[in-house]
């Protein structure tokens, strides 16, 4: 057995309320409390370092169709093989590169928020090969035929969980994600423009009827994870009245907004957009079932992948490059738009500072989660900025100096003093995604967790303290050494195994006979898809 000591560093532990010098025991594999007698130790110094678990994201679009789709839309991006490795070239990275980036910062955990049921099995061998960290996946239901054909029919809240349930556990998912529910079902019959309260034709059913039953079936099925929601009218001025629509519409049932950034828009100024963020963030301090990641916009190029199709077609002619792919398919499809974020720009420079609002007014950091919906707010290696803008007001305000100064009077930012703590840091990077995942043996430094933590040199520049660890540990395992990730190994992809009664698969097979001509054990991911030392791992359910 082997035995680890990190000695000395300021532990930060959000979960256990530490906050303090002292050290972290780590034996095979797990953290452990201080053994009476120990032997063998090998001892890390950390005097003068912070020490947290592993961070985890919980959205970030790294494999998948449209990921691929990305990446083949923009081969000039990768012309120049010479870049270092983390130069951001505004197109998902390769997944070697996404596994060592996120290692570097201190990731042991990512989550992919869209997989649609058909892709799922491909989605995972991509998945599989993303090194160093531990990844999962959620399934996109809530545009397929066979769901929205059982809300037509009027199929009992039963009958729609075990359909959920089957679909969770065939894809081997750990959540559930709903995107645009009924607007991109809608898009298929000519549709343009679809609110809260639109029907999809052919079905009948509204985007709030659609959310109601997900919420409920995903609940009751005691998922740990809420329902992952990208919601409508994305991206539009007034998007922030369907934000706060959409909240109130969960009735106390747990929810999780994604990319909540994007639904920040107000209709109000000279700009015809201006910040909804104070509107929101009431909202969500008197909605405490809800949970919101951010989305930030960070300035530069890249490119927007999204099974929003609505939305993307919707926003083609935007694209920069003037190229751009909006595909059909099962349940949602994939729309690839890139373009570049620009200081500049007064509705680009509002986008950034709506964001920041969103994180410095919503004061609960257990529900608010660091992300830029990478790729498309920015890349995930922004996080040590964004981190940087969150903690330092003297690095914010800067920022804010530069940008169109008519396009910060339409938002809050200037008014804002709030700054990050190490520990809400730590709480929303670590603690608080574990707990929202259902992980109870990720995201802290107790008894029992995985050995997943990382060790950050202290400093008063926050963008280089976690932009490069000193030291990240896998499972106990050293797999960053100085910021330079070492021989590649790989994790874990976790799942949840929800029960549903035998009985759907009857009405599913037919659904998928008469659409696809094949039965869906067609598209079931299997146990042996991945490698022998890549296993599954099963999270389990509340229930």
């Amino acid at each position: 057995m082997s035995t680890i000591c990190i000695r000395g560093g300021r532990v930060i532990d959000p979960e256990h309320k530490r906050d303090a010098v002292g050290d972290v025991w780590i034996s095979d594999g797990r953290i452990v409390d201080q053994p009476a007698d120990p032997k063998n130790v090998e001892t890390i110094d950390a005097k003068g370092c912070v020490v947290m678990a592993g961070a985890i994201d919980i959205h970030t679009h790294v494999v998948g169709a449209n990921t691929a789709a990305a990446r083949l839309l923009l081969p000039e991006r990768y012309a120049d093989v010479e870049k270092p490795m983390n130069e951001w070239t505004g197109a998902p990275f390769d997944v070697f590169s996404t596994g060592a980036l996120y290692a570097a910062m201190g990731y042991t955990l990512v989550v992919e928020p869209a997989v649609a049921p058909s892709d799922a099995m491909a989605t995972h061998a991509e998945l599989e090969c993303v090194p160093y960290v531990d990844r999962a996946a959620l399934t996109v239901i809530g545009n397929d035929d066979v769901l929205l054909g059982m809300l037509r029919d009027r199929a009992s809240p039963a009958t729609i969980q075990d359909y959920v349930a089957w679909s969770l556990k065939t894809s081997r998912a750990l959540g559930a994600k709903a995107i645009n529910p009924g607007g991109v079902a809608a898009l298929k019959e000519n549709i343009r423009k679809f609110d809260l309260d639109d029907v999809v034709p052919e079905y009948g059913v509204s985007a709030r009827q659609i959310g109601n039953a997900l919420r409920r079936a995903v609940t009751d099925l005691g998922v740990p994870h809420p329902l992952h929601l990208h919601t409508c009218n994305l991206g539009l001025p007034g998007s922030a009245d369907t934000a706060i629509a959409t909240i109130e519409s969960a009735e106390g049932l747990p929810l999780h907004l994604a990319h909540l950034q994007f639904y920040g828009y107000a209709k109000e100024g000279d700009l015809g957009m201006s910040s909804g963020a104070v509107k929101i963030a009431e909202a969500m301090a008197k909605h405490k079932n809800v949970s919101a990641d951010i989305g930030q916009v960070m300035f530069g190029p890249t490119i927007t992948i999204s099974s929003d199709v609505l939305t993307q077609f919707n926003s083609r002619r935007r694209a920069k490059p003037k190229k751009w792919i909006v595909r059909d398919g099962d349940s949602n499809g994939g729309g690839v738009v890139p373009l570049t974020y620009r200081a500049k720009s007064k509705i680009n420079a509002m986008q950034w500072a709506i964001g920041l609002e969103m994180f410095l007014l919503i004061d609960d950091p257990w529900r608010v989660f660091l992300t830029t919906d990478h790729p498309n707010g920015g890349p995930f290696t922004a996080y040590p900025d964004l981190i940087a803008l969150l903690m330092d007001r003297g690095v914010r305000e800067a920022a804010i100096a530069a940008l169109p100064q008519d396009a910060m009077k339409a938002t809050t930012i200037s008014q804002l003093t709030r700054e990050y703590t190490l520990s809400e840091i730590a709480v929303m990077t670590r603690a608080a995604p574990a707990r929202l995942l259902g992980t109870k043996d990720r995201g802290h430094l107790g008894r029992g967790a995985i050995g997943d933590v990382a060790i950050y040199r202290e400093q008063a520049d926050k963008a280089e303290m976690f932009r490069s660890a000193v030291r990240v540990l896998k499972d106990g395992k050293t797999i960053v050494r100085d910021g330079e990730p070492l021989a590649a190994t790989y994790g874990r992809t976790l799942q949840i195994n929800p029960e549903y009664d035998a009985g759907i698969t009857r009405h599913v097979h037919s659904a998928y006979e008469k659409r696809w001509g094949v039965p869906p054990d067609t598209f079931t991911v299997p146990e042996h898809l991945l490698r022998d030392h890549s296993p599954f791992e099963v999270v389990p359910c509340r229930n």
